[in-house]
């Protein structure tokens, strides 16, 4: 898991980087610290800088947002929280050989694509059952419906510690 989430200078957060990156940012004066942890704090022999949480950094970065993000399992999974999208069973409760697989809502035979808004996460009893048939077909339909995450980052934030869960913060202001 990523250890210090980086905002940008308006506070819209950015991307999750490891302890020792934010803090080469931090002693680089690119960024400062939001939050950070003191019981863990970074030493040196003139300098003690705490564990990084949250930093943000002092000048803007400019986002492309017309930049359209790649359908990955792990990023499909995350989204749809590790959770059949048609008989609702998270993974932990498989039993032996079942699995979790991406299901296309129209199937690819039928000229559907492989992008957020057409791909589910569904364990394979359920991929099996609904086959190439459109979801009226087959009398399944997805729980959620399915749509790009806002920021890729937060769909990691679904199996986060109680830490990383209050950088949920950062997105709802």
């Amino acid at each position: 898991m990523p250890e210090s989430l980086v905002l940008n200078a308006t506070y819209e957060p950015l991307c999750f980087v490891s302890a020792r990156r934010a803090v080469c940012l931090v002693l680089k004066e690119k960024a400062q610290i939001i939050e950070g942890d003191n019981e863990r704090a970074f030493r040196a022999e003139k300098i003690i800088v705490p564990f990084p949480r949250v930093v943000r950094l002092l000048a803007f970065v400019e986002v492309p947002r017309w930049a359209k993000r790649h359908v990955s399992r792990t990023l499909l999974f995350a989204r749809d929280r590790y959770t059949c999208q048609y008989c609702g069973r998270h993974y932990s409760e498989f039993k032996k050989g079942e699995c979790l697989t991406i299901e296309h809502v129209k199937p690819k035979s039928r000229g559907g694509l492989t992008e957020w808004e057409n791909v589910v996460t569904a364990c394979n009893a359920c991929n099996a059952r609904k086959a190439d048939k459109l979801p009226m077909e087959a009398k399944m339909y997805p729980i959620n419906t399915p749509r790009e995450p806002r920021y890729i980052a937060i769909v990691f934030l679904a199996n986060a510690d109680d830490v990383q869960k209050r950088w949920l913060e950062y997105w709802i202001r």
